[in-house]
């Protein structure tokens, strides 16, 4: 006879087995809703950081077509803040004017503004797009 006692002993027949699959298939649906939280938070931070992108070149788009001031301090501000992000749609078609003390103050419909703002919508689209798939491939079948 063997003085250790079983460590994995078999489960007697009083429905602990039963438990043991309800407990398992729990695990599994919580196991899901963490994924599917994840997945959400990522997406939605996709969704708010495209979104503060398209506002502040919208802002910049407003300013430059108004004709506001380039030194004053929220016009600065916008400026270099969206100047990252439009730099490399700036030479996609030729500037309507270059920046001069005669030119300060002109209204200017920069098309490559109006470009880069559907550009990085649709990558912001793409990149949610890409988020989902890759959930619907990890995440198993919903309870």
């Amino acid at each position: 006879m063997n003085q250790y006692p079983n460590p994995n002993p078999q489960p007697e027949d009083d429905g602990s087995a039963n438990e043991v699959a309800k407990l398992r298939q729990e695990q599994q649906k919580a196991d899901a809703i963490r994924k599917r939280v994840l997945f959400r938070r990522i997406e939605n931070s996709i969704y708010i950081l495209v979104g503060l992108l398209e506002v502040l070149l919208v802002l910049r788009f407003f300013l430059r077509l108004s004709g506001a001031n380039p030194e004053n301090t929220f016009a600065k501000f916008i400026y270099a803040l969206s100047g990252p992000f439009v730099s490399p749609f700036s030479t996609l078609f030729i500037s309507p004017v270059e920046r001069t003390d005669a030119t300060l103050g002109t209204n200017i419909f920069d098309v490559n503004l109006l470009i880069a703002i559907v550009i990085y919508a649709l990558l912001g689209f793409l990149a949610s797009w890409i988020v989902r798939y890759i959930y619907r491939q990890v995440a198993p079948t919903d309870f």
